[in-house]
Formats: structure tokens, C-alpha cells, sequence
């Protein structure tokens, strides 16, 4: 069998590990050793946040409904999302966020109906 040097697939893999790191600080950037490291532990973090985000958005929609329900003297905000779910009003909780953000006269009429 023939004799295979790795030298063109080491400089490929190199490059492509130095392009992923790019843009990062000190030798992360530009070392290939400190840049392999800081690629696995980049994704690592972007795994694990992806998650965070979603339920850090979550939190936030619960909060800007909370606080218009309760400038409206409807009740707390449990209750609301109860009185949706009976009447199977098909309007998440990212739609309404935006709406008692954006036009509160609109969510109010809605809130309004559906008491």
C-alpha cells in the first residue's frame, strides 16, 4: 500500500478550525490549539442557551400581560390564561404580549370580550 502524507487534510482541518474561531480574542483567534478549545466550549454554551432563551422569552411575555392585566383591574394573570383555556381562545401568550404592548386599546377590547 502507498504511502499517505496528511499534511494537505492537516492544513484543511486547521484552517477550518482558524475559520469557526475567527473574530474570537488573544490566541483563541489565532492559535489552533486555543481555538479548537474555545469552539467546543462555544458549543457548549449556544446549546445550553438556545434553551435558556426560549424560556427567558416565555418569562417576559408572562410579565408584560401580567402588568397590562393588572393596569386594566382584570385580575391576576393565572386566572386569565384559565378563562382562555375554557373558552379555547387560540391566542398564545407571544401575540398577547405584543398586543399589550404595542396597542394597548386593542388587548384591552379583547381582554374586555372575554370576560
Amino acid at each position: 500500500m502507498t504511502r499517505v502524507k496528511g499534511a494537505v487534510h492537516a492544513l484543511k482541518r486547521r484552517r477550518s478550525v482558524l475559520e469557526q474561531a475567527k473574530g474570537y480574542r488573544f490566541g483563541r483567534g489565532t492559535k489552533e490549539r486555543q481555538a479548537k478549545e474555545a469552539i467546543i466550549h462555544a458549543g457548549v454554551h449556544a446549546f445550553a442557551h438556545r434553551k435558556t432563551k426560549k424560556r427567558n422569552f416565555r418569562r417576559l411575555w408572562t410579565t408584560r400581560i401580567n402588568a397590562a392585566l393588572r393596569a386594566l383591574n382584570i385580575g391576576p394573570y393565572g386566572r386569565f390564561i384559565d378563562t382562555l383555556k375554557k373558552k379555547n381562545v387560540a391566542l398564545d401568550r407571544k401575540v398577547l404580549s405584543e398586543l399589550a404592548k404595542d396597542h394597548p386599546e386593542v388587548f384591552e377590547r379583547a381582554v374586555k370580550e372575554l370576560e
